[in-house]
């Protein structure tokens, strides 16, 4: 339904009650896409939280494996400290798998509190309820590579595993 003529004006014909039934329409659509920004900045901090913490856990994990390396080869025992490379790649490791657990703690926490207001919105008839919140393919990203992070932790700690 147009409501509006060629020079811009509301047409004559279309009463109040119309135009407020569109400009309501049209304003709990605007507030649904909002709430659907909303998750999806939600995500993309979420993703700036992987970076960092895939940057930390791969720098650490590449640093023990470089010195331990660097200690196996020949004359170089003696300038490290067995335990020195290892201790530091696995302070990296932690400090990036803690980043990434507290990440996700917090952008599950923003998500549950954005979808009860969400559903407030819907069942006071605010915004359509049809729209849904899909799955977040980052929060199963972000879990896997915690899920990689620990065992990356437990193989160094252990000196076995894949990543020994």
């Amino acid at each position: 339904m147009d409501i509006r003529s060629r020079n811009e004006e509301i047409d004559p014909g279309v009463s109040d009650r119309q135009v407020d039934s569109m400009q309501a329409k049209l304003s709990s659509h605007r507030t649904a896409l909002a709430f659907q920004r909303t998750r999806m900045s939600a995500d993309r901090t979420l993703m700036a939280v992987i970076r960092t913490s895939l940057s930390l856990i791969g720098f650490g994990f590449t640093i023990y494996q470089f010195f331990r390396y660097l200690r196996e080869s020949a004359g170089a025992p003696q300038l490290l400290r067995s335990e020195a490379p290892r201790n530091f790649g696995m302070a990296l490791v932690i400090f990036g798998v803690v980043m990434l657990s507290l990440g996700i703690w917090r952008h599950v926490a923003f998500m549950l509190e954005l979808r009860a207001d969400r559903k407030t919105f819907v069942d006071r008839g605010l915004i359509p309820g049809e729209d849904k919140f899909p799955v977040s393919i980052t929060l199963i990203t972000a879990t896997l590579l915690l899920a990689l992070g620990l065992i990356a932790i437990v193989g160094m700690a252990m000196r076995a595993g894949p990543f020994h």
